[in-house]
């Protein structure tokens, strides 16, 4: 099902930087734009993704360009039922000739991790990745190791009512900047997707467009991007708007205040903007906050959708005003 966003008062150019880069995995993924947006979005503000859809679509694909077109180093862990907590986080190993057990890195320790059908595991193995995607470090027999910068997950996840699904606890759920979700393509694309594929993969030609340290230094710029305090005041509204719903058993946490904030500022800085505006809350709303509601039994029954919900509540909210004291948009 689709929700049409809440507000498309203007569309703003994205920087020339930011096009390049989204053409970049275009040439790979076809129909994707919004998507592969919203991944670098992620990425400039140092958040976790999480892609739901069915089997096919890409989604897999999809982290594989977008890591591809970054030069620092990309793990894939294929999550089966079977995945240990020690096979994601590295393990200590006994060197006979040294006496002394030597810790061999996990796959986590990659600038960008692909965490493939991460429902597909068990609960104890994804409880394994909350100290990573929080806290960018991970803990082997005792001893805390941190996790390169940048580190982003990007994780797939097939629908819950597929069969050997777990359902991702709220904790884990929480720690995901973004949710999105790719779809079908439209005939026409699908046939475009045949045509480029027919002799070989476009991905094979795909080369980084940008450094790890760059995108080190461009999370360093998303950060000062300025939030005005009415800015600020209209985040929170509508974040106790969903705790108090009548609805919402659960409703977004401060974590997700503090994220949404975040992603605003990488939405104003894509595009070129040194301040926040309403319009930048708004455009990433749903994809921040709509997979940290659970709704009442009551609700479900009634076929409320989260999605729905939110661009009601975002609706009720009045748009402040205010002043934009920063400086001129970037080239």
């Amino acid at each position: 099902m689709s929700y049409s966003n809440p507000i498309l008062p203007r569309q703003e150019q994205l920087t020339p930087f930011v096009e390049q880069m989204i053409a970049r995995v275009e040439s790979v993924m076809i129909g994707k734009r919004d998507a592969i947006m919203k991944t670098f979005l992620a990425m400039m503000c140092g958040g976790h993704v999480l892609i739901e859809d069915v089997p096919g679509v890409g989604k897999t694909m999809l982290v594989r360009a977008v890591a591809q077109s970054i030069g620092g180093s990309f793990q894939r862990i294929q999550f089966t039922p079977d995945v240990l907590p020690s096979d994601i986080t590295g393990v200590s190993v006994y060197n006979p000739a040294t006496l002394q057990f030597e810790y061999r890195p996990g796959p986590l320790m990659a600038n960008v991790v692909l965490a493939d059908e991460i429902n597909r595991t068990s609960p104890r193995t994804q409880s394994a990745l909350l100290e990573a995607m929080e806290e960018r470090r991970v803990t082997v027999d005792g001893v805390t190791r941190r996790l390169p910068e940048p580190f982003v997950l990007m994780a797939t996840q097939n629908p819950q009512d597929f069969e050997g699904t777990y359902r991702l606890p709220e904790a884990q759920l929480d720690r995901f900047l973004l949710r999105i979700k790719l779809g079908f393509p439209e005939p026409m694309e699908e046939v475009e997707l045949l045509n480029r594929m027919q002799q070989l993969h476009p991905i094979d030609a795909l080369r980084p467009l940008v450094m790890a340290e760059d995108i080190v230094r461009m999370q360093r710029e998303v950060r000062a991007v300025h939030v005005d305090e009415a800015i600020k005041h209209y985040l929170v509204l509508i974040a106790q708007s969903t705790r108090a719903h009548a609805d919402l058993a659960l409703g977004v946490s401060p974590r997700a205040s503090l994220m949404w904030m975040r992603a605003a500022q990488a939405h104003a800085y894509m595009h070129g903007r040194a301040y926040v505006v309403p319009d930048d809350v708004k455009q990433i709303a749903v994809d921040v906050l709509a997979h940290r509601l659970a709704l009442v039994p009551q609700a479900r029954m009634m076929g409320v959708h989260c999605e729905e919900l939110l661009i009601q509540l975002i609706r009720g909210v009045p748009v402040p005003m205010f002043k934009s004291d920063a400086g001129a948009r970037r080239a």
